[in-house]
């Protein structure tokens, strides 16, 4: 039930459907997903028409009455040819679809072969996404979000998929398949968005309590959009302006968030949760499960197990005015 209330959510919230490619392997998966809904919907029907015409062919004899006997002594022989074309063109169509599926995943496979314009690291978390953009020539450059992929259109994209805890699995259902990240066995992922615009993905395999709770975004923008995005994310937020967010800053870096959490240009430089530099900037929190608001932050904050039970995020006890000086500082963090 939480799986199918989140992605009914999910539907409603953003454009997540399979059926709506915005990728060339989604394209190539839509295609063959048709192609099987068209064959087995045919099969279906001529299936239940023979069946009708079985049913209502022969009328209910009277017991009296001799049933009539068809007076074709090659009555079995055409039956039998009958039966033997349906299972030719049965084992014919398994086959065809057997072939085009293998031509499909080896057409979405071939972009392995060109070399990526970004590169990200996967991680998944229960029950959150971390995600860490890569410079193999500059790790300086490296970037690190949670729950949000920003691709440029029309570009390869890829994925490096690990797990750290339990079995995860990676569902882009706009841009591809599904993949699994299996602890201590790190793998790969590619796709190339070709659609600007905002996409949901989430974990497809059952990972914990909070499974139905680990969605993420997928940002698909124009090459000069991304780079101004990732370099803005390169960037320190700005120094708090005022006393309020000085104050708010003071809380947070002297609580217990800073053993969890990082934000770049602090001391703040844990990395059992979320990085929280440019939380500001993230349309939602928790993983997707709320949106980005002040008293959302403070609902979350304050009793986090009330929003996603199981979570390794403790309760936090604040008064008004710290809450809302923490909520202030971490609302410039952009």
């Amino acid at each position: 039930m939480l799986a199918l209330a989140s992605f009914l959510f999910a539907s409603c919230g953003g454009r997540q459907s399979a059926l709506d490619a915005a990728g060339v392997q989604a394209e190539l998966l839509q295609d063959l997903w048709w192609l099987f809904f068209y064959i087995t919907a045919a099969v279906y029907l001529i299936v239940m028409a023979v069946l009708l015409i079985a049913l209502f062919r022969n009328k209910k004899v009277d017991e009296q009455t001799p049933p009539e006997v068809e007076p074709d002594e090659n009555r079995e022989t055409r039956i039998g040819y009958i039966v033997k074309g349906a299972v030719a063109v049965t084992v014919v169509t398994l086959f065809a679809l057997m072939i085009t599926s293998f031509r499909t995943g080896k057409a979405i496979n071939s972009m392995a072969e060109t070399p990526p314009a970004v590169a990200i690291k996967i991680t998944g978390h229960q029950w959150w996404w971390e995600v860490e953009y890569q410079d193999e020539k500059t790790p300086s450059n490296n970037v690190l979000t949670a729950n949000e992929i920003h691709v440029p259109v029309g570009q390869p994209v890829k994925l490096m998929l690990q797990s750290n805890d339990v079995i995860h699995s990676i569902w882009l259902p706009n841009f591809h398949g599904k993949k699994d990240l299996v602890p201590n066995y790190p793998t790969t992922f590619y796709f190339s968005a070709d659609k600007p615009g905002v996409y949901w993905g989430q974990c497809a395999e059952f990972c914990g309590y909070q499974h139905a709770k680990m969605r993420f975004t997928v940002v698909a923008e124009t090459p000069e959009e991304y780079q101004s995005w990732y370099q803005s994310q390169q960037q320190a937020p700005q120094p708090a302006a005022d006393e309020m967010q000085k104050r708010g800053e003071q809380i947070f870096l002297t609580s217990v968030c800073t053993q969890c959490h990082t934000v770049q240009g602090t001391t703040a430089n844990g990395r059992v949760g979320p990085n929280l530099t440019h939380i500001a900037a993230r349309p939602y929190i928790a993983a997707g499960s709320l949106q980005n608001t002040g008293d959302h932050l403070k609902q979350w904050i304050t009793d986090p197990q009330a929003i996603k039970p199981g979570i390794r995020m403790p309760m936090n006890q604040y008064t008004d005015d710290d809450m809302q000086a923490l909520v202030t500082y971490l609302e410039s963090l952009k």
